[in-house]
């Protein structure tokens, strides 16, 4: 079974970590997903400039959803606060960050560890924004470095499954990040079936089953060339068995987020009941061999 692990700082019941989405844009959800077991909660992308006027929508997919969501609109202050009661209760949060710059970024982390959270994940590689579907080692290095250099907060930087992954984790990694989550959205289109164009008029992120396969091979290369930082393995998870596969391969703990659209909380209390069930297995957090404590990646 799947037992308790630790996580960017935090010791957690057990490896199931809820993902950052609109599901998580609310306190009293955050609340309600830990009472219903989830090891720790990730909270919608808090950004000081979220996009506005967009026509944010999901459509449901045999096999997942595509989205075109991009940012929490709540603000910065209002943001601060839920975190800072979060912190007071000791709840294992985690926060999601993304600005328009490195230094907006470094300055938006700041503020959130001033609120007293404990740990945080980097969204930079929504494709839902301009930047998402063109990302580089560079532009990796460059936020996960700022952020390094105004924080001492544990984080992990989310990246997108696909070409040059390998390099990206790297660039992160020697920035100075604690950890890597694998994978955000990846690019996806619906045709609609009347007019022949494309649905939400355009190409936006798929997330659900059908990328999990993806997402296990490149937590398995990362692990097979020796990339050392801890992984979380986000994609598709739908069943305590799809916990244990991202274990499987490296993973320190696992994000649930689309499978729970439906029926939120009687979904996760499942999937945790499945992955905690028999079978004991330990799952540390611990950097391995080759990464020093800045999280820097020797060769």
């Amino acid at each position: 079974m799947a037992t308790a692990t630790h996580l960017l700082g935090m010791d957690l019941a057990n490896p199931v970590v809820v993902g950052s989405g609109l599901l998580t844009d609310q306190e009293r959800n955050i609340r309600r997903l830990l009472h219903s077991g989830a090891g720790a909660v990730v909270t919608k992308t808090i950004h000081p400039n979220p996009p506005t006027g967009l026509d944010e929508r999901i459509i449901r997919l045999p096999t997942g959803m595509i989205n075109s969501t991009t940012y929490s609109k709540r603000s910065v202050d209002h943001w601060v606060g839920i975190l800072h009661d979060l912190a007071r209760d000791r709840l294992p949060v985690i926060a999601s960050l993304h600005a328009d710059s490195p230094a907006e970024l470094a300055e938006l982390a700041t503020r959130v560890e001033a609120a007293g959270c404990r740990a945080l994940e980097l969204g930079i590689s929504c494709l839902n924004e301009k930047d998402g579907l063109d990302d580089a080692p560079e532009r990796v290095y460059a936020y996960t470095s700022a952020v390094r250099a105004a924080t001492r907060v544990p984080f992990s930087v989310k990246l997108a499954s696909g070409e040059g992954l390998h390099a990206r984790a790297l660039a992160a990694a020697r920035a100075g990040a604690d950890a890597v989550t694998i994978s955000d959205t990846l690019p996806a289109a619906a045709v609609h079936p009347e007019t022949g164009d494309l649905r939400l008029g355009g190409v936006f992120g798929y997330s659900g089953p059908g990328i999990k396969p993806l997402v296990l091979a490149s937590l398995w290369k990362l692990r097979s060339a020796g990339f050392s930082l801890p992984l979380m393995g986000s994609g598709g998870v739908q069943s305590g068995r799809d916990v244990h596969d991202y274990l499987g391969v490296g993973a320190v703990a696992v994000q649930v987020y689309t499978a729970l659209h439906t029926d939120m909380n009687l979904t996760l209390t499942r999937i945790v009941a499945e992955a905690t069930g028999p079978g004991k297995t330990d799952h540390s957090c611990e950097p391995v061999v080759g990464a020093d404590r800045s999280g820097q990646v020797r060769s």
